[in-house]
């Protein structure tokens, strides 16, 4: 039913007042990019739709920003295809059990170098090349919000400093230089069960 509801709704997005339709770059898109156009207007479609299921967010609020690079997932056979947008008025979402928490970052902490560190992983059971466990490090942003703790590691990581790269020119420090937080995963993590 999704694949049939995205394909409606992104022929939906190609009529005047979308959220594609006001992004600035849809003429030039439209006219001479036609087949991106066409899988650009399926992966919106298919953005908003998650995005109203998971979140509640209001499609109708939405300002486009532009599509990011995608982002193949490491440890997962999957590919994701980030889109940047504007929320203009919304402030509260009503996540459902697909999203655990909604986590507001200001931005001005994702700019800042000591907000970086190495997360240091051990996973659990079997693991590259058969090997029972192993350890690897990642770069990670740590947010401290009201007593919580938040890791931002893996794609969502990298999805996020390549916006903070395209559009501030701001790269995360060296892992050398970070300080080491260290977790544990299991394989209900590994295997997709959470």
């Amino acid at each position: 039913m999704a694949p049939r509801l995205d394909f409606l709704l992104s022929k939906v997005l190609k009529s005047p007042l979308s959220p594609l339709a006001r992004w600035r770059f849809w003429p030039q898109w439209r006219d001479y990019r036609r087949e991106q156009a066409n899988r650009l207007s399926l992966l919106l479609a298919t953005s908003l739709r998650e995005s109203v299921e998971e979140m509640r967010l209001n499609p109708f609020g939405v300002t486009f920003l532009g599509p990011m690079p995608s982002e193949d997932l490491l440890l997962f056979r999957r590919v994701l295809y980030p889109m940047v947008a504007w929320i203009n008025r919304q402030k509260r979402f009503l996540p459902n059990w697909e999203v655990e928490k909604i986590v507001y970052v200001p931005l001005r902490e994702l700019l800042n170098p000591e907000s970086y560190a190495c997360y240091r992983l051990h996973f659990k059971g079997a693991g590259k090349n058969g090997k029972e466990g192993y350890v690897q490090d990642f770069p990670c942003f740590r947010h401290q919000n009201e007593g919580e703790r938040e890791v931002l590691w893996g794609a969502t990581f990298r999805i996020v400093m390549s916006f903070l790269e395209t559009v501030f020119g701001f790269s995360a420090p060296s892992m050398d230089s970070l300080p080491v937080i260290t977790n544990t995963l299991n394989e209900r993590y590994l295997n997709g069960s959470l």
